[in-house]
């Protein structure tokens, strides 16, 4: 039996199938290895992260995120909320599985029409230690450190 097979030539401009315009989505922004600094199970939800790395990232309050804990390879969406300094806290059933000193990556998305995808770069900021403060804001310089491993 064979799959389902098709082929559609999108344009570089954009992708339209029938007047209807296809989104790609992407990661425009990610926080790097940050440290969980608490866990509230009692809060209502979210992820609080501290207003510095936001504003590193551009990622805006209330923007939903991907967490990922890089501890134990849970993968959860929420909202973000500003903090204070250094803070990185999973609010309300996130907190059953994100525990304080978890190293997380925290990333946005975006959706793109195909053509504004080229030259694209999100922001990385890669954080240094486990208070959150040392941090560096990476160029994206594209492709992946794991290429040529098996």
């Amino acid at each position: 039996m064979k799959g389902l097979q098709f082929e559609v030539d999108f344009p570089a401009s954009g992708a339209s199938l029938g007047g209807l315009t296809m989104l790609i989505r992407a990661c425009i922004a990610k926080i790097h290895r940050a440290t969980v600094t608490e866990a509230d199970l009692d809060y209502v939800g979210s992820i609080t992260v501290d207003q510095t790395l936001l504003d590193l990232s551009g990622i805006a309050p209330y923007q939903f995120v991907h967490v990922t804990n890089v501890s134990n390879g849970v993968f959860w969406q929420t909202y973000v909320i500003p903090g204070k300094v250094g803070q990185i806290c999973l609010n309300g059933p996130p907190a059953r599985h994100f525990h304080r000193g978890d190293k997380v990556v925290i990333m946005a998305e975006g959706f793109f029409e195909p053509g504004m995808l080229k030259g694209f770069k999100p922001a990385i900021v890669i954080v240094k230690n486990d208070a959150n403060t040392d941090v560096e804001l990476l160029p994206y310089s594209g492709g992946s450190r794991c290429q040529g491993r098996g």
